[in-house]
C-alpha cells in the first residue's frame, strides 16, 4: 500500500506509464524521518517555501527567509522555525490553526538540490525553544511525516548576492520596512509596532546574553 499515491495519482501514472517508476522512487527515496544529511541540508538553508491550506482545502504558498540555520532540526522527527513580523495577515499561520498539514520545500539554488518535507504543524510560544530566535512572535514546530528529495534538473542555477537587512539578529536594530511608513498603512499598525516610533527615538538594542 503506497503512502504517497492515491487513485488520482495512479490514473496519471498509468496514463503516462510511470507507475513502476513512481513505486521505485517511493521504495528507494521516500522516508518518514529525516536522515543526518537531510538535517544538515535543511539547517544550511536561509529560505524555504511553505505550503498550507485552510479548512476548505484552499491552498496558500509563502516564502520564509532568515539567516542560515533559522530552520532547526530538533531531532529526526521535528523541525522548528520562527514567525517574524510580517504584513499582519497571517495567511499561512492562520491556515495552520485550521488545517495543520503543511509542506516545506527547501532548495539550494547554487548546487541545484531540493528536498520536500511534509508534516503536521503546531504554533508554540517563542520561549519554548532554546536558544531563542531574535524577535520571533512565536515558533512553528513541524512533526515530520514524509521526507523525499526531488529531481533537480529544472532548478535554475542562481547565486546568493546578499542577505536581507530585515532579518532579526541579536544586538542589531531591525530596520523598519518602507511600506509601514506609507500613508495607507501607518495609522493601522499595531500599537507597539516599531514603525510608530522614529528610528532615532527607538531604544538601543540589548546585547545578547
Amino acid at each position: 500500500m503506497s503512502q504517497l499515491f492515491g487513485e488520482s495519482h495512479r490514473r496519471l501514472q498509468r496514463r503516462f506509464d510511470t507507475e513502476r517508476l513512481a513505486d521505485r522512487i517511493e521504495q528507494r527515496l521516500f522516508r518518514e524521518k529525516m536522515t543526518e544529511d537531510d538535517r544538515c541540508f535543511i539547517e544550511a538553508r536561509d529560505m524555504f517555501f511553505l505550503a498550507t491550506a485552510d479548512a476548505a482545502g484552499r491552498p496558500n504558498c509563502s516564502y520564509k527567509g532568515g539567516d542560515t540555520g533559522f530552520v532547526r532540526a530538533l531531532d529526526e522527527f521535528t523541525l522548528v522555525f520562527p514567525n517574524y513580523d510580517g504584513n499582519g495577515m497571517y495567511l499561512s499561520m492562520g491556515n495552520v490553526g485550521e488545517n495543520a498539514h503543511v509542506g516545506l520545500l527547501f532548495i539550494d539554488f547554487e548546487n541545484q538540490k531540493r528536498l520536500r518535507v511534509n508534516g503536521v504543524a503546531t504554533i508554540e510560544e517563542a520561549a519554548s525553544v532554546s536558544p531563542p530566535f531574535p524577535e520571533a512572535q512565536f515558533v512553528v514546530k513541524v512533526a515530520v511525516r514524509q521526507v523525499f528529495p526531488n529531481c533537480p534538473r529544472y532548478i535554475h542555477k542562481m547565486q546568493r548576492v546578499e542577505p536581507s537587512q530585515f532579518v532579526p539578529r541579536p544586538a542589531v536594530r531591525t530596520p523598519v520596512p518602507g511600506w509601514k511608513r506609507m500613508e495607507w498603512a501607518v495609522d493601522v499598525l499595531p500599537a507597539d509596532d516599531p514603525a510608530r516610533i522614529s528610528e532615532e527615538a527607538a531604544p538601543p538594542p540589548k546585547a545578547a546574553t
